[in-house]
């Protein structure tokens, strides 16, 4: 897939893609700067382990017709608890609002599931880790910690 000529402006429209054949060299391209890579798995790492869990659900997340991050979710239609397993926006792309969209496009998807009650995720605690982001769309801390990451919940 060839990569859009023109730059994206903030306000392109965002949607979660299926990842292809033809898309999948450019999500793998993606990448989040370097001070980030302590808090999200590359997204080869994300994809071959998604290929290995049946509930695993990711897609690309798009603006416009360019792939601008990925995200993927343990999807267990009967179950209360979703959770947002991986979120990447690629470093070129953050500031411009794609990632917020895209995760609002998620809990969406989320809050339609038959069972959904709630949707988790956890983070790294450490400077400039994604926390008070998650926290401004109504995410809050547990106060659980899982594998070394704090864990947050919006109930739906």
């Amino acid at each position: 897939m060839a990569e859009q000529e023109t730059p994206l402006t903030p306000d392109a429209v965002v949607t979660l893609r299926e990842v292809t054949q033809d898309s999948l060299r450019s999500v793998l391209a993606l990448k989040v700067k370097p001070e980030q890579e302590q808090f999200v798995a590359n997204n080869a790492v994300s994809i071959a382990q998604a290929h290995f869990e049946p509930k695993a659900w990711f897609r690309a997340i798009y603006a416009g017709e360019t792939p601008v991050g990925f995200v993927m979710l343990f999807d267990d239609p009967d179950a209360p608890e979703y959770y947002l397993w991986r979120y990447m926006i690629d470093a070129r792309y953050q500031r411009m609002g794609f990632g917020r969209q895209a995760l609002q496009l998620l809990i969406d998807y989320v809050r339609a599931r038959p069972a959904a009650k709630e949707l988790l995720l956890s983070y790294v605690p450490a400077e400039g880790s994604p926390e008070p982001f998650y926290a401004s769309l109504g995410f809050v801390n547990t106060g659980e910690v899982h594998d070394g990451e704090n864990v947050m919940r919006l109930v739906f």
